[in-house]
Parts: structure tokens; sequence; C-alpha cells
């Protein structure tokens, strides 16, 4: 009975974090589709609160290292310049290893551009000929996946065309966001002492209780997950170095960044360098199929349970409904924001409701 009574409750969480995340995001898009006005006024504060929010989650990951450098009597100040140093260092390096392969690449495949459109119509011209047997209902619905594809790639060069114009406001982002950083850090203690006083004693304990847990589950899952997407885009590059597909670098840097998204992402991932290895040979693909398959063997079932482990602790059917939703608002950017959405969701449900059972 103890067990029954556990599982409905356990169950009964999952079920008003679900309903409570649609809420917000059914909200969010009225407000964001009714009133164009909010929207471009919503758009206008994230775009001043940007640096600042990016800033207080990097300084969010590294906080513990600087405590644990702290613990050996290292001054706070001196431990952030030490973090500093090492991450500005790697970045250096990859750099200089990295970005002359990666304009390389780049040019490579603006020239041979043309060459993947002419493939992509003879592949088009080979499956209309393969299909001739077929009713013309078929052909009109083939007709309507490749438009439906070329809009899509259409959409999606458009905007990578666009946020090249918002280049400079990506350098200022990037100047700025490592000194609001330095400070968040350096003045943690005085921020948190300041938010105290704005929020009435009586809420302290319980605004603790939640922020503790939220903490336990978001910094563990972040802080994995980030490894994790290093260690498969990694992986990805040097086995596509390999394989000897082209534009190795910039796939395993696609295959990194998507693997940030659970479940989907590596199919995701996988689609650009599936389209450059069809225009190798036949073998390529099937290279790249097997390496792919891999490295995700690796991560799910070596790297995954031990870096990222069960911090999230969340259904499977919970995820996808939020990766879904996330993907319908937001685009990629929302399938990345999801789950640690949905955790601090389910963390602030959980607490709230283990605080009413005590009270």
């Amino acid at each position: 009975m103890r067990g029954f009574v556990i599982l409905r409750s356990h169950t009964l969480t999952i079920l008003y974090g679900l309903i409570i995340l649609l809420l917000i995001f059914v909200t969010i898009f009225v407000v964001v589709k009714t009133f164009p006005f909010y929207g471009t006024f919503l758009k206008i504060v994230l775009k001043i609160l940007s640096p600042f929010i990016i800033s207080a989650l990097i300084a969010y990951l590294l906080y513990p290292i600087v405590l644990k450098i702290e613990s050996y009597r290292v001054q706070k100040s001196l431990s952030i310049l030490l973090i500093y140093l090492v991450i500005i260092g790697g970045i250096c390096l990859l750099t200089y290893h990295s970005v002359p392969t990666l304009i390389r690449q780049v040019k490579q495949l603006s020239e041979q551009l043309p060459n993947l459109i002419y493939m992509y119509e003879e592949i088009v011209v080979q499956i209309y000929e393969s299909t001739s047997f077929l009713p013309n209902t078929v052909h009109e619905q083939i007709d309507n996946l490749f438009i439906v594809l070329e809009d899509m790639i259409n959409h999606h060069l458009n905007k990578i065309m666009n946020s090249v114009t918002h280049i400079f406001d990506f350098i200022i982002i990037i100047t700025v966001i490592p000194v609001l950083t330095f400070y968040f850090i350096k003045d943690y203690h005085i921020i948190k002492s300041y938010v105290k006083r704005i929020i009435p004693n009586a809420y302290h304990r319980n605004l603790s209780l939640v922020a503790s847990s939220v903490d336990e589950s978001l910094g563990k899952y972040i802080r994995g997950q980030l490894l994790v997407c290093l260690f498969v885009g990694l992986a990805s590059w040097i086995a596509l170095e390999v394989i000897g597909i082209e534009y190795a670098i910039i796939l395993g840097v696609i295959m990194g960044l998507t693997n940030l998204i659970p479940y989907f992402g590596p199919l995701i991932g996988i689609v650009p360098a599936l389209g450059i290895a069809i225009t190798q040979s036949s073998k390529h693909v099937l290279f790249v199929v097997l390496a792919s398959f891999l490295i995700q063997m690796l991560e799910n079932n070596l790297l995954s349970p031990f870096i990222v482990g069960k911090s999230v602790n969340i259904h499977p059917i919970g995820i996808i409904f939020a990766l879904l939703i996330g993907a319908q608002l937001f685009g990629v950017i929302g399938m990345i924001i999801a789950v640690p959405f949905l955790t601090i969701v389910k963390e602030l449900v959980q607490t709230m409701h283990k605080i009413k059972s005590i009270n």
C-alpha cells in the first residue's frame, strides 16, 4: 500500500510539472503570437539581458571549480584569473590548430556548392525515373516533399546570412561576457545577500530548499552534458577525418553541438555528414553511419551514465514532450533549453510538495 502511495505521488508530481510547463509555454506562445508588440519588446529585452544570462550561467558552471581552487588557500580573484588563463589558453591552442583547417574547409565547401546542387538535381532525376511506374498522386507527394525540403534549406540559409549581419553585436557580447562573469563569481556572496534582503524572511527557508534542489540536478546535468558533447564533437571530428569525409571539422562541431538535444540531437547532427558522404560514395555513407553508431554507443553506455548519471531523472515521455514544445516555439534553441527548463519545473514542484508535506 505504501509503495502504491509513493508511486501515485511521483506520478502526480510528474503530471503537475508537465501541466505547469505546458501552461508556461502556451502563455508565452499566445503573448508573442497575439501581440506583435510584445514579441518585439521581448526580443529587445532578451537582447539586452542575454550577456547577463550567459555570464550568470558560465559563472554558475565555474563557481564550484573556483571554490575547489580556493580550498588550497588561493584568493578568489586569482582563482578566477587562473581559470581564465586555462580557458583562454585552451581556446587559443584549439584556434591555432583548427581555424586554418576550418577556413580551408569552408572555402572548399563554397567552391563545391555548385557541384553539390548538381548532384542533388541528379538524385532527384534518378528518383523520378525509378518511380515512373507509380501513380501521379505519388509523384505529387514527392514534389511536395522536395518543395518543403528546399524551403526549409532556404529558410535556414537566410537565417545564417541574417545572423552574419549581427556580427558587431556578437563581438560586443563576447567582449562583455568575461567581465560580467568575473564579477558574478567574485561578488557571489554580495549578490546572494542582496537577493536575500529583497525577499521576505518568511520565504528564505523554502527558497533555500528549492535553490539547493535545482542546483543539485541542473548543475550536474549541464556540466555533464557539456563534457559529453565535447567528447562527441572531438570523436566525430577524428572519425570523419579517418574515414576521409570532407569538411570533417565543420561536421564534428555540428554533431557535438546538436548532441545537446536529447534523443533527436544525434539524428539531426548526422544529416549534414550523410549529405557530404553521399557526394563521395556509398562506402563513405556506411562508414559514417557505423562511426556515429559507435560514438553514440560509447556516449550512452559509458560516458552519460557516469558523467551525467540520473541528475535529471525525468521519464523519456516528459523529455520528448518538452522537446516538441520547445521546437515548436523556439526551434533548435528551444530544444536545447527544454530539458533544463523542465528540470527546474520538476524540482520546483517536487520541493514545494515536500515543503507542503512537512508543514
